[in-house]
């Protein structure tokens, strides 16, 4: 890709950006959210045009003006949110849109007989005739591998592929990744997680505010040098933490159970400390959290908050006892992706500027503000769509709905999940000044720095029971492991 570039309205979402992949290479594109990546992938996929600049394959211009240009010159794209279709099967998903058979009459078996032979060749213990919505995330990312492969493409893109699944899954993804390699598939791999850099890929390229930054080979470079690469500075203090001594009790918790995956969960939290959850995925810390926040139907256990029994059946009930909860899935659960920054911002404290059937603007627009500036929310006005901003400026205005509750008790469940180093640590560093100001903060994290690096105590759960609680100078990633496979 030579010189491309991408405007948007009031936005120059690529600048002079150029990109290079090689045949068998695993090459990663890095940049804080906003920095253009998405945007450059959509232009190699066919899903924008660029504006100006050119695209080579095998030293040829190709002309790409739509995806399935994309895909006739070999291009595959897995997106970050999985664009399967959950009630048909394995085989319908990877043949769809070119079914096999005669005329109208699509030849099931066949389909299902081919779609059975891609995954046995790539050894994927799955079953063609499954239902999509029967399938794990992981299990559902090697369907979208597969559906790419059928088509016989030697550029494969895959965008944080790693971001929900555990790391027995990402293992097997690696492994496919080193597969596909060999055969001369190049792949651009897309993520936020440092530490996957030196394991899978071979060079990497970093992106910053729309525009090319430089190439370097993984083994000849630093995660800090990428780090002040990708953010225009070094973060000397990336994991920012004061530790101070905790006050009382302000959230205990007894035999929770939710009749399904919860059992008998009991945990406590003090004013002013970060508790971490620990846990392998399935390990039930999210539908703990959910339980508490009044979100589980017929839910059992004994909630007090500052040493009074509550009964909390919904989360207006919670919200009035002082609790918060920012969801792990932001789009599904949280975000009105058509509606603005502002609207977002301030929906869960209307009657605060909304009086019988006047508006208050003046004090919604200042709420807003206050968080934008607070969260170094970057967006071009307050009336931008919300789903146009990038994952981690999303994930900000996530957060600052639930602190404009002015809650006491703060859950935050995989609070930095597609965010970038740089909005990492600015997220960090306002959880830090939350709890030096009283604020006590649950965090559920797969990030075991995350969780180890912020927390003050970390209770490790696992089949939906706590199994321990470790102090944050005795926690290892070894310790909370063990008791985790508990």
């Amino acid at each position: 890709m030579k010189h491309i570039h991408k405007r948007f309205p009031g936005v120059y979402a690529l600048n002079d950006v150029s990109y290079e992949l090689r045949a068998g290479e695993v090459h990663a594109l890095l940049g804080e959210n906003g920095a253009g990546k998405s945007t450059l992938i959509k232009v190699l996929g066919g899903i924008y045009s660029a504006d100006e600049g050119e695209i080579y394959i095998d030293g040829k211009k190709a002309e790409i003006n739509g995806v399935k240009d994309a895909q006739n010159n070999g291009i595959a794209i897995i997106h970050q949110e999985l664009v399967l279709v959950p009630h048909m099967t394995v085989a319908e998903n990877i043949f769809l849109g070119r079914e096999q058979g005669q005329g109208i009459l699509i030849d099931h078996r066949k389909m299902t007989e081919e779609a059975q032979r891609l995954l046995d060749a790539h050894e994927m213990n799955i079953k063609a005739d499954a239902l999509i919505k029967d399938l794990t995330i992981a299990q559902q990312q090697m369907v979208e591998i597969v559906k790419a492969i059928s088509y016989n493409s030697r550029i494969l893109v895959m965008d944080e592929p790693t971001s929900s699944i555990s790391d027995k899954e990402v293992a097997f993804l690696f492994k496919t990744m080193r597969g596909l390699t060999a055969k001369g598939v190049g792949i651009i791999y897309i993520s936020h997680k440092m530490s996957e850099l030196e394991e899978i890929c071979d060079r990497v390229t970093i992106m910053r505010d729309g525009q090319y930054v430089g190439t370097e080979v993984v083994k000849e470079t630093t995660k800090d040098d990428l780090i002040a690469m990708m953010v225009g500075r070094e973060l000397t203090n990336y994991y920012t933490r004061d530790y101070l001594e905790p006050g009382e009790i302000v959230l205990k918790c007894e035999n929770i159970s939710d009749g399904k995956m919860v059992k008998n969960a009991g945990f406590e939290i003090h004013k002013g400390e970060i508790v971490g959850f620990a846990g392998l995925v399935g390990a039930g810390r999210s539908e703990t959290m959910k339980c508490i926040f009044g979100l589980t139907k017929g839910s059992q256990g004994d909630v007090y908050v500052k040493g009074n029994k509550v009964n909390i059946s919904n989360p207006v009930d919670a919200i009035k006892h002082g609790l918060a909860l920012v969801p792990e899935d932001r789009k599904l659960e949280g975000l009105y992706k058509v509606q603005s920054v502002r609207f977002n911002s301030t929906i869960e404290i209307l009657e605060r500027f909304i009086r019988g059937v006047s508006v208050d603007d003046r004090k919604e627009i200042e709420i807003t503000q206050k968080y934008i500036d607070m969260m170094a929310t970057k967006t071009p006005t307050q009336e931008q769509v919300i789903g146009n901003l990038s994952g981690g400026n999303q994930q900000k205005v996530m957060i600052s709905r639930w602190l404009a509750t002015n809650p006491d008790i703060l859950i935050l469940d995989e609070p930095t999940r597609g965010v970038d180093v740089g909005a990492k640590s600015e997220i960090y560093a306002i959880m830090n000044q939350l709890v030096k100001e009283g604020m006590s903060i649950i965090m559920i994290s797969s990030e075991l720095p995350e969780i180890i690096n912020m927390s003050d105590r970390i209770y490790v759960m696992s089949e939906g029971r706590v199994t321990g609680c470790l102090d944050h100078d005795e926690a290892t990633q070894e310790s909370i492991m063990q008791l985790a496979a508990n």
